[in-house]
């Protein structure tokens, strides 16, 4: 550590904040923690600090986002009085909706093909799950922008989604950790100049290329969602979002927004979760299929459960039930295809619209069928996940044994597939099974002999 004259910057900002130095280290130990890193932050490390001394590593970002949460804005390392890593690897790339988001994107693209770490090793930001609710600047009409690159079709609209669809394929079946450079590179050197740089044969295609390449970058903020890397994927969904926004689709800037409820309650981070999911739900209700309402309506139920308000809940679930069941057969838009069939969506999601409300028994039937409506060779990942989350409710309510014939098939579709979440779902499920071992039954020897040797071999 180096030491310097006293941080003022810092000292002032953590007064503001009213926490105690005891604290804030506990809370920059959590922030740390969300990025898979531990510290052994305390009470004189933050003195030290605000002495001069400089934070070691990635400390600095963390607790940067540590005193944005108490706050209320955005803060960098600079904010702190704390040396960055140069001009280049600014904490709010990604952060900012922009004029053009393919500013920031060309930028982060570039970082993650160099193995820069500061992008990966980012913490989610609270206050940026804000700026979607706030975005009202005017998106510039680009369409009779000066173009040096060939005329754009919908042939060319076509041939991104489908190389979507190949990389979503890819990760549903492999995990997050497949082929995500190589859907970077796509979307650097094909995608990016086709919306930047080709003549449009007319609006709607521009519209649909548009929304095409919010698509995929939604993937890659999915991707890094399931590598542990919140704060990166957060970035993707904004920017995911901007892209969607300016294609003007009905409904796709919404779905962005669930997107980014989903990952706010997946880290019970909720403060605008409940925002996000109703202000998607009503760009889109009434106006899109009734397959892809659901699935804006059931994450709405989840928001609804999270605070508590469980007649809303359950009755904004039920609605998502209907709309399934009544299905007229329409086709959902190719970026409400996310995840696959928007019914198991539905399903899972339900589920933890139950198990928040502390019925683990529909919880776990509802998982089962989300599991059940996927296709089995597709969806490796997410049905694996499905069963694991079912077992743990039947766990929970002291069904061991039928617990771990749900945990030995979820077992079964983690083999080839790379993923930091099913990863921690093994770990957590030898957890659950470590009290049993010496007085449970026989299956709880064999399940846990099976998940050590996954672990082993991921």
């Amino acid at each position: 550590m180096t030491r310097r004259a006293p941080n003022d910057q810092l000292g002032d900002l953590v007064a503001e904040s009213g926490l105690t130095y005891e604290a804030l280290a506990k809370a920059v130990r959590a922030v740390a923690a969300e990025c898979g890193v531990g510290l052994r932050t305390n009470k004189s490390t933050v003195e030290h600090w605000i002495s001069g001394v400089t934070p070691q590593s990635d400390t600095g970002r963390y607790l940067a986002v540590t005193l944005s949460r108490r706050l209320g804005r955005l803060l960098t390392p600079a904010d702190l009085g704390l040396a960055t890593g140069g001009v280049e690897e600014d904490d709010t790339i990604g952060l900012a909706l922009g004029a053009d988001p393919f500013d920031a994107l060309l930028l982060m693209w570039r970082f993650e093909l160099d193995r820069r770490r500061f992008l990966t090793r980012s913490a989610y930001s609270v206050a940026a799950a804000a700026l979607p609710l706030s975005y009202v600047q005017e998106i510039a009409d680009r369409a009779n922008a000066c173009r040096t690159g060939r005329t754009v079709g919908m042939a060319d609209v076509e041939g991104v989604r489908d190389m979507v669809r190949v990389f979503t394929e890819m990760d549903e079946r492999y995990g997050g950790r497949h082929g995500r450079s190589a859907l970077v590179t796509f979307l650097r050197d094909d995608v990016a100049p086709l919306c930047r740089l080709g003549y449009f044969r007319t609006e709607e295609i521009r519209r649909q290329m548009l929304s095409a390449a919010s698509r995929g970058v939604h993937l890659l903020g999915w991707k890094s969602y399931d590598a542990g890397q919140q704060g990166l994927a957060q970035r993707y969904y904004l920017q995911s979002y901007a892209l969607a926004v300016e294609s003007g689709i009905t409904g796709h800037d919404g779905f962005v927004m669930r997107t980014m409820a989903m990952q706010g309650l997946r880290l019970h981070r909720p403060e605008y979760c409940q925002g996000l999911a109703e202000t998607g739900l009503n760009r889109a209700k009434g106006k899109v299929d009734n397959q892809t309402e659901a699935l804006f309506r059931i994450v709405h139920a989840h928001t609804l459960a999270k605070t508590g308000d469980r007649h809303a809940a359950l009755a904004e679930a039920e609605r998502a039930r209907v709309l399934i069941a009544t299905d007229r057969g329409d086709e959902p838009p190719f970026w409400a295809l996310t995840w696959g069939p928007p019914a198991a969506s539905v399903y899972s999601r339900a589920a933890k619209v139950y198990e928040t409300l502390g019925d683990h028994r529909t919880a776990a039937e509802q998982y089962a069928h989300a599991a059940a409506s996927r296709p089995t060779g597709a969806y490796a990942r997410i049905i694996a996940l499905d069963l694991v989350a079912s077992a743990e409710m039947h766990f929970r309510r002291g069904g061991i044994e039928q617990a771990c014939a749900i945990w030995m098939r979820a077992l079964d579709h983690m083999d080839g597939v790379r993923s930091t979440r099913t990863r921690k779902a093994v770990t957590r499920l030898r957890g659950d099974l470590a009290r049993f071992r010496a007085r449970g039954p026989r299956c709880v020897t064999e399940l846990g002999e099976r998940a050590r040797d996954l672990l082993a071999s991921t």
